[in-house]
């Protein structure tokens, strides 16, 4: 039996159990304490950052008279296609694509300037 478990061992590392830790004397104990509560402090005394308004902006400049009409063609292709008007196999995956990517673009172009007026 020896013999496969040292074959097996030639192959595979052996692990071994750590040596139980030493305990800390009570005074170390109490100022390591000490120090966590006093991290603990001046954590709660850092200001919360503030909410970030960007999606929020860009959700509202979605929805503008601006930046919807982009979308009306991804919308037309969808309705068509799911009412079964559209051509064999037409899926709308070239509208969504342009029409997605102009739509993100005119929001975040509207978006930007109000978002960093807020900064200043």
């Amino acid at each position: 039996m020896s013999s496969i478990t040292s074959f097996f061992s030639s192959f595979l590392p052996t692990i071994q159990a750590e040596a139980p830790a030493e305990e800390k004397p009570a005074d170390v104990v109490k100022e390591s304490e000490e120090e966590g509560k006093e991290e603990e402090k001046e954590e709660e005394e850092e200001e919360e950052e503030p909410e970030d308004s960007h999606p929020a902006l860009r959700d509202e400049c979605q929805n503008s008279a601006k930046c919807a009409p982009l979308l009306k063609h991804f919308e037309h292709c969808q309705e068509k296609v799911q009412a079964g008007e559209g051509f064999k196999g037409e899926d709308c995956v070239e509208e969504m694509c342009t029409c997605r990517f102009h739509m993100m673009h005119c929001a975040e172009e509207c978006a930007a300037p109000k978002l960093f007026a807020q900064l200043k």
